[in-house]
């Protein structure tokens, strides 16, 4: 019988992924604004061809956007990086790279009096909406560097390694804060505990999949309930074009899906709500510039280099003080959003940057750990590492575990961030501002998810032991660290055992011992806690009938025992 080798399936799985990737960026987002574009030709629209998602009939796209061309690559004389031969970057249309368009004189190709000029480096954008394979980017050298999300990254970089090349990320360039959400029409759908037994349609193997995923794990859902989640994967050809369509004609519960047709979904379906989004996990969800490990490891680039980070990170500044120029230099660079601009209007590109954070280099330093705390790159990186192998999303599930930290090159950011002072003050000030008004309006809400945790107690004791709190270390506190502008019910619970009025007040007291453990050992502030002792009264578990959750007596009260951490969306 005919086998694949290894270098093989990593070939085809990267070429699905890159099937995925496109049509997910690209195609889904020409849908949603050729079906609002009185401009475009019923003889111009083309059918999916695709019914097999729960009946959503296909939907017609545009052709494909032309984007305004450059001289590629130079004339290719010149060192890398130069006039002659610019440093080619291979995007996708996405406002989150606005920065770096802004800081090429808002054009795909440096232009005099630029940032990038001004800082000694030429750059050519390439447009790569079908998002090629970072093995084929490199290998035919179209380009030294590309985009990829920190969860793409740690999918594609074990691939890339079978396929005999490497790469690593230099620069954090956009956090999604708001951008990314689990959404649904239904008025009851309010949690992700809401979806048990319900039908969510999404892209497989795409951010919204790891977000999800990680939702629905982190969830106080029983293990049976959290199988009867059905994903519904909407064909890669469909796009988040069809993701959205699937919602709109009911054929599912809940949908996952990003900006900019996230926002369209929320403007234009009717009763469309979010049920759990980045704006209150920031920390999950980074792109980051990944560039090619044989320039990177080359000494003759580094300046080079240092200049393309320096440059983006001043870019960043200059469009978060001037938007309207990053509109423009959207709208001059990709015809995407030139026609969001005709059928959406200026101001709904503007409002896309609220859903996402541009990371300057105090971010930078923030979100790789440079100015103390946890390195949540390094965190999602590792976590989605998992997430995926047990998704079997990798060419070869044995590919061994690549550590995170060799999946990002730390020079540049740190050399900017030791000679600036005020960037690592900012880095090491806390992300959000928690205060007790603050609290009391967020818990008059309902939790958007809640994670249990098996915080074990001696009998009858609210002292925490040392295995309590390192469970508290490796379960609880990242958990807090992902979510991080939400506040938190920190719950005590029982099971049914014993007497309910000692069991609340143990329950309280144990969950106060959790909570000072949090404000002492990792200084989160007081006020982003509220504390409550449930006892018995709170149960996930029917202690009466364990079998209809698939679980033993003794696994049903040990769960209904948990410690349970509540997130409060602000």
């Amino acid at each position: 019988m005919f086998k694949l080798t290894p270098l093989s399936k990593a070939l085809i799985v990267i070429f699905i992924l890159g099937l995925a990737g496109y049509a997910a960026w690209h195609l889904g987002l020409r849908d949603l604004i050729a079906r609002g574009s009185a401009a475009v030709s019923d003889t111009t629209a083309q059918s999916a061809g695709n019914t097999s998602v729960n009946g959503a009939s296909g939907k017609s796209k545009l052709p494909g956007a032309v984007t305004k061309p450059g001289v590629f690559g130079g004339d290719g004389s010149g060192p890398l990086g130069s006039d002659g031969n610019p440093l080619k970057v291979s995007l996708v249309s996405f406002h989150g790279y606005a920065p770096a368009l802004v800081a090429n004189g808002n054009a795909l190709t440096t232009q005099p009096g630029s940032i990038f000029d001004r800082d000694g480096v030429h750059v050519q954008f390439i447009i790569q909406d079908d998002i090629p394979p970072l093995g084929t980017i490199f290998e035919a050298n179209t380009a030294q560097c590309a985009w990829r999300t920190s969860d793409f990254w740690a999918q594609e970089q074990p691939n890339l390694r079978n396929a005999h090349h490497d790469g690593r990320a230099i620069v954090v360039v956009d956090n999604t804060q708001g951008g990314d959400a689990i959404v649904a029409k239904d008025p009851n759908i309010r949690s992700v505990e809401d979806l048990a037994g319900k039908t969510v349609a999404l892209l497989q193997y795409t951010p919204s999949d790891g977000l999800t995923i990680d939702a629905i794990d982190n969830s106080s859902m029983t293990a049976k309930a959290k199988k009867s989640v059905k994903f519904v994967y909407v064909n890669a050809d469909e796009g988040t074009g069809g993701v959205r369509a699937t919602l709109e004609s009911g054929s599912v519960d809940a949908i996952v899906l990003w900006d900019p047709d996230l926002s369209l979904a929320l403007k234009n379906v009717p009763g469309a709500h979010v049920i759990y989004s980045t704006r209150v996990a920031t920390n999950l969800i980074y792109d980051v510039m990944v560039c090619d490990s044989r320039y990177l490891e080359d000494p003759a680039y580094t300046s080079m280099f240092q200049a393309f980070v320096t440059g983006w990170l001043e870019g960043v500044d200059q469009a978060k003080h001037h938007p309207d120029q990053a509109v423009d230099a959207l709208i001059d660079t990709e015809e995407l959003f030139g026609l969001l601009a005709k059928n959406q209007g200026r101001d709904f590109i503007k409002g896309l940057f609220g859903n996402l954070l541009w990371t300057g280099l105090a971010d930078n330093a923030r979100i790789l750990g440079l100015a103390g705390g946890i390195n949540h790159y390094e965190y999602v990186y590792h976590k989605f590492d998992g997430i995926y192998r047990k998704e079997g999303a990798l060419a070869n599930p044995s590919s061994p575990v690549i550590p995170a930290q060799d999946s990002f090159d730390y020079r540049f950011v740190k050399k900017l961030l030791a000679k600036n002072q005020q960037a690592q003050a900012e880095a090491s000030a806390q992300q959000a501002t928690f205060t007790p008004t603050g609290l009391v309006a967020a818990a008059a809400k309902a939790p958007e998810v809640t994670k249990p945790i098996l915080v074990n107690f001696a009998t009858g004791s609210a002292e925490l032991t040392r295995r309590a709190q390192k469970t508290i270390d490796d379960e609880l506190a990242p958990f807090i660290e992902s979510n991080g502008s939400a506040y938190f019910t920190i719950s005590g619970n029982t099971d049914s055992t014993g007497g309910r009025d000692v069991n609340v007040r143990l329950s309280r007291a144990r969950a106060q011992a959790v909570v000072d453990y949090l404000v002492h050992q990792w200084e989160y502030p007081t006020s982003r806690f509220r504390v409550v002792g449930n006892g018995p009264d709170r149960p996930i578990c029917n202690e009466a009938d364990p079998a209809a959750d698939g679980s033993t007596l003794e696994e049903c009260r040990a769960l209904n025992r948990t410690t349970r951490a509540a997130v409060l969306a602000r």
